[in-house]
C-alpha cells in the first residue's frame, strides 16, 4: 500500500501547522525520503570539521575513524528511534517531552535545545561564508545576512519544500563529493595519514563523544520531519531509513575529515577541500566549497524551523499559543535575528572552539534524550492522549517530577567526568584524561527515569487516549 494519502485535499503551498497535531487526513509523504532529508542535513562541512577532532590532538587516522564508526553507530540509534515518534504522535520533536517533564516543566530540556540550535546556525554561517569569501573576499556581514534571509525563506515555506530541496541536494552531493575523495585519496599521500599511528583514550573518547554527540543533537528535531507520515507507517521502515541517512554521510564526512587532518599540515574545513580539489584538477576544489552552501543553507533553515517550534513549545507552556502561520513566520524571524547577531558580535575563529560546542551540546541533550526513549518504548510503549499533552490541568501536570529529577541529577553525575576546556572533571583526572560523561549521562538518567516510572499503570490513561484520538480527528475535520 503506498503511503501517499490519495483522499487527502491539496496541501498549502506554505505550510500553516506549527506545535499542533498533523490529523491523520492529511499525512502524506514517503518513508525513504527520511534518508536523503537526514544524508544532506548531515552532509554539511560541519560535519567533517568534527572528524578533526582525533587528529588534533594526535591521534593517527585509523584511529580516528574507529571512533568515528563507533561513536556515529551509537548516536545515530538514538536518533532514529526517535523518528518513529513522528507518524505515531503527528507532534513536533520537542512538545513530546510534556509527557516526561511536564507542560511548563519541559522548558527545561527546551532551553538546552534552542541554544543547540542557535550555536550550530552561527558555525554554519560562519563556515558558509567562508566558503563563498574564497571566490568573493570582502565584508562579512551582507553574506550573512543574505544567507540567513534564503534559509528563513525555506523554512516559513516550511516541511515539504525542505524535504523537496533536502532530497534533490543528496543526488548533487554525492556526486562532487564523491570526485573529491576519490582526488584526496589519489593525490594526498596515505602514509602521511597512515604513519602516524599514535594512540590515546584520551583522545579517543574526545573523538567517539564528538561523533555521537554530533549525531544525537539531530534527535531533538528528527520527528519534526517524520510527523507527517501516515499513522501506520512501520517502525522498522522509518529508523531504518533515517539510521541510513544520517549514519551514511556521518561516517562519510567526519571520515574524511579524520583523513584530510591527519594528511595534511594545516587542515581546515574549507582551506582542506579546496586544497585538495584544486590539487587534482584545477577548479575542482573551489567548486565543491560553493557547492557545499546550498547544503549549509538547508541546514540552517531547518534549525531555524526547528527553533521555532521548541520557542513556541516553551511559551505555550506559559502562556496558550494559537498555532497559525503568522506565529510560525514571527518565530522563524525571532530565531533568525538573534543568529545574525550573535555571529556578528563573535569573530570567524570562533569555529576553533567547535569541539566544545559540541561536548557542551552533548552533555545538555543525552539526559534529555535518555528520558524521552525510555518512556515512549519503555513506560508507555508509544501511547498518549495528545490533547492532554495541550491541557494545563492535563494527566501530565505542569510540572513532571520524574522527568526533571532523572535529567537534573544526570546532569549532576556527569560533571565529574566532563572534559573541556575550560573544566576537567576529577574523575577525568583519574582516567587519564578519558571523557566518558555521556555514558554516565545516558545510564543515570535512564535508571533514575525508569525507577521512578516503574509503578505507573498505564492502563490508567486509556480512556485519555481514546477520547483524545477522537477529539482530534473530529476537530479537524
Amino acid at each position: 500500500m503506498s503511503l501517499d494519502n490519495p483522499t487527502a485535499p491539496a496541501r498549502p503551498k506554505i505550510e500553516v501547522r506549527s506545535i499542533d497535531y498533523v490529523p491523520r487526513s492529511e499525512r502524506h509523504g514517503k518513508v525513504w525520503h527520511q534518508a536523503p532529508f537526514w544524508f544532506t542535513g548531515n552532509f554539511v562541512l560541519t560535519t567533517m570539521v568534527t572528524g578533526f577532532t582525533g587528529p588534533a590532538l594526535g591521534m593517527g587516522a585509523l584511529y580516528s575513524m574507529l571512533a568515528i564508526v563507533l561513536g556515529v553507530g551509537f548516536g545515530t540509534f538514538f536518533m532514529a528511534f526517535h523518528a518513529n515518534q513522528g507518524p505515531r504522535m503527528g507532534l513536533p520533536q520537542m512538545i513530546q517531552s510534556r509527557a516526561q517533564f511536564g507542560l511548563r516543566g519541559a522548558i527545561v530540556p527546551f532551553a538546552a535545545v534552542v541554544f543547540v540550535y542557535i550555536g550550530f546556525n552561527v558555525f554554519n554561517v560562519i563556515l558558509a561564508t567562508d566558503a563563498i569569501n574564497t571566490v568573493l573576499p570582502g565584508v562579512r556581514a551582507p553574506w550573512y545576512l543574505l544567507l540567513i534571509l534564503v534559509a528563513v525563506l525555506l523554512a516559513i515555506i516550511g516541511h515539504d519544500l525542505l524535504h523537496t530541496v533536502q532530497r534533490w541536494l543528496t543526488y548533487v552531493m554525492i556526486s562532487v563529493f564523491g570526485v573529491l575523495t576519490v582526488s584526496a585519496l589519489m593525490t594526498l599521500q596515505m602514509d602521511a595519514a597512515l604513519a602516524n599511528a599514535h594512540f590515546s583514550w584520551n583522545a579517543f573518547l574526545i573523538q567517539l563523544s564528538a561523533a555521537a554527540g554530533y549525531q544525537i543533537s539531530y534527535a531533538v528535531y528528527v520527528s519534526d520531519y517524520s510527523r507527517y507520515l501516515p499513522h501506520d507507517t512501520p517502525t522498522g521502515k522509518v529508523v531504518f531509513w533515517t539510521y541510513l541517512g544520517a549514519a551514511g554521510s556521518a561516517l562519510w564526512l567526519m571520515s574524511l575529515g579524520a583523513f584530510l587532518a591527519s594528511a595534511l599540515p594545516v587542515p581546515d574545513a574549507i582551506g582542506s577541500v579546496r586544497e585538495v580539489g584544486n590539487h587534482f584538477y584545477p577548479g575542482l576544489g573551489t567548486f565543491t566549497i560553493l557547492i557545499a552552501v546550498p547544503s549549509l543553507i538547508g541546514i540552517m533553515a531547518i534549525n531555524c524551523y526547528g527553533a521555532m517550534l521548541t520557542s513556541l513549545s516553551a511559551i505555550d507552556g506559559f502562556r496558550k499559543v494559537r498555532p497559525s502561520l503568522k506565529v510560525r513566520v514571527a518565530g522563524i524571524l525571532i530565531i533568525s535575528t538573534a543568529v545574525f547577531l550573535i555571529t556578528l558580535s563573535i569573530p570567524s575563529s570562533y569555529l576553533s572552539s567547535f569541539n566544545t560546542f559540541v561536548l557542551l551540546m552533548l552533555y545538555l541533550l543525552v539526559p534529555w534524550t535518555a528520558v524521552n526513549l525510555v518512556d515512549f518504548y519503555g513506560v508507555r510503549k508509544g501511547r498518549y492522549a495528545i490533547s492532554e499533552i495541550f491541557n494545563p490541568s492535563g494527566i501530565y501536570g505542569l510540572w513532571n517530577k520524574a522527568g526533571l529529577v532523572a535529567y537534573c541529577t544526570a546532569l549532576i553525575a556527569m560533571v565529574p567526568f566532563m572534559s573541556l576546556d575550560f573544566y576537567q572533571g576529577p574523575a577525568v583526572q583519574a582516567l587519564g584524561g578519558a571523557d566518558v560523561a555521556f555514558f554516565i549521562g545516558l545510564l543515570v538518567a535512564s535508571t533514575v527515569y525508569w525507577s521512578m516510572t516503574r509503578t505507573l499503570d498505564s492502563t490508567l490513561e486509556t480512556p485519555f487516549i481514546d477520547h483524545s484520538d477522537c477529539l482530534l480527528e473530529e476537530q479537524m475535520k
